[in-house]
């Protein structure tokens, strides 16, 4: 898994007037959750766009006046006009305790139902996966070569690992349909 090194600053004052005074300066109020206590910190935000405009799942390495603590960020706090980053809750990670994240899907191989015509329509494009810090996967991959027109790839049929995906096993990953002009060209053949 790749880690993102963030500085922060402390916090001494927690409040809405702190908080947008903080905006104003370019900077987004962060909580760290997770150790003995919440602690209550700064973060530049154009720090922040390495770890979140990505289509990966990281962890980060917060370093607050020295202190470094590896985390993950629970959530994100965007203004609902102008989606401005407006608060970041981070959970701090320990070797022995499990966390659930949301990992992306990799489709990997080649599907014969697409070579035929068919299309490939994915619906899960990210997993809930609950593993230790160390097994979790930077991916989830998913092998559609076996996939022919009409078959799906379940939650269920991924290779089992050290890591357990949370999801309801009979949720679909990826299918391949019948495309419009496969559909053209079986009922034309089937007229002659």
């Amino acid at each position: 898994m790749k880690i993102i090194a963030i500085s922060g600053s402390p916090r001494e004052n927690v409040g809405k007037r702190d908080a947008k005074e903080l905006r104003y300066e370019g900077k987004v109020p962060a909580v760290l959750y997770g150790g003995t206590e919440q602690k209550h910190f700064a973060v530049v935000i154009t720090d922040l766009k390495d770890a979140i405009y990505t289509p990966e799942a990281n962890f980060v390495e917060i370093d607050v006046d020295g202190v470094k603590v590896k985390a993950i960020i629970k959530e994100l706090q965007f203004h609902p006009l102008t989606d401005v980053l407006l608060h970041v809750d981070f959970l701090q990670l320990f070797d022995e305790k499990e966390i659930v994240m949301e990992i992306p899907v990799k489709l990997t191989g080649t599907s014969p139902g697409v070579k035929m015509g068919g299309k490939l329509v994915q619906k899960l494009r990210k997993l809930r996966v609950k593993s230790l810090p160390k097994d979790m996967p930077q991916t989830v991959e998913v092998n559609i070569s076996k996939l022919e027109v009409g078959n799906l790839f379940r939650v269920r049929d991924l290779a089992k690992g050290a890591y357990t995906v949370t999801n309801t096993q009979e949720d679909t990953i990826a299918s391949v349909i019948m495309s419009r002009a496969l559909k053209q060209a079986e009922q034309a053949a089937g007229k002659k």
